[in-house]
């Protein structure tokens, strides 16, 4: 009952009362992106959704454009700047998602939507994490968010989808406030600034063959430019 016909009207209720209540905060944010590093405020990034539809993330900016001089975009960890590192540490870049909740590609609770070359790198049984809305948080976020295993961000996303309650989805937002903005923990891995790939762990961890690796980031691309 709640699946079906309360949790998308839920969604929307909580995505405009968001941007009505933090509409000064949205205004604060934008200008100091824009001021700190420049246009465009909102980053934009395709990620998949239900069914695998890809649909564009929207989040406020937290990398600069900076290049080398071959013109290829410097490592995460050096575009990301003091001001965007604030930024993540607080989930503030994700404010913007509130648009994405209103359009129907995301809900307030589900499955994070990872990168489309973390989805390739899935196996089927993980990959039913899609025959739902991805999630502003979800249980994984709550666990540990980026501070956990990909098998076991993989695995609560699983053990979500097979009990989908009103009840649930309370205490996972309450939990969320709470992790995220009062111990503002697990946002990253240990030693690493953004989170690392699919594809680039199952590499590291020798699960996965360079070849096997190769195929699937060039299934990225036919997927991203269909």
């Amino acid at each position: 009952m709640y699946r079906t016909y309360i949790k998308r009207p839920f969604d929307i209720l909580c995505a405009l009362a968001a941007i009505i209540v933090f509409s000064w905060l949205y205004i604060i944010v934008a200008v100091l992106v824009r001021v700190k590093l420049g246009s465009p405020v909102i980053f934009r990034q395709p990620r998949p959704g239900k069914d695998e539809k890809i649909f564009n993330l929207y989040k406020f900016r937290t990398m600069t454009d900076e290049r080398d001089e071959n013109g290829n975009l410097l490592p995460d960890d050096v575009r990301l700047t003091k001001f965007g590192r604030l930024l993540r540490k607080t989930s503030l870049d994700e404010l913007p998602e509130a648009f994405n909740i209103l359009k129907g590609d995301m809900s307030v609770v589900g499955p994070r939507p990872q990168l489309v070359r973390d989805m390739v790198f899935m196996t089927q049984e993980q990959r039913k994490r899609h025959t739902v809305r991805p999630g502003l948080s979800g249980l994984a976020q709550v666990k540990g968010r980026n501070g956990i295993s990909w098998e076991e961000k993989l695995a609560y996303d699983l053990e979500y989808i097979k009990n989908i309650t009103f009840i649930t989805d309370i205490k996972l937002i309450l939990m969320t406030v709470w992790t995220a903005f009062v111990k503002q923990e697990g946002i990253n891995q240990e030693g690493i600034e953004t989170a690392e790939d699919l594809g680039d762990y199952l590499l590291r961890m020798n699960e996965i063959s360079s070849e096997e690796y190769k195929d699937k980031q060039a299934e990225v691309n036919s997927l991203i430019n269909t």
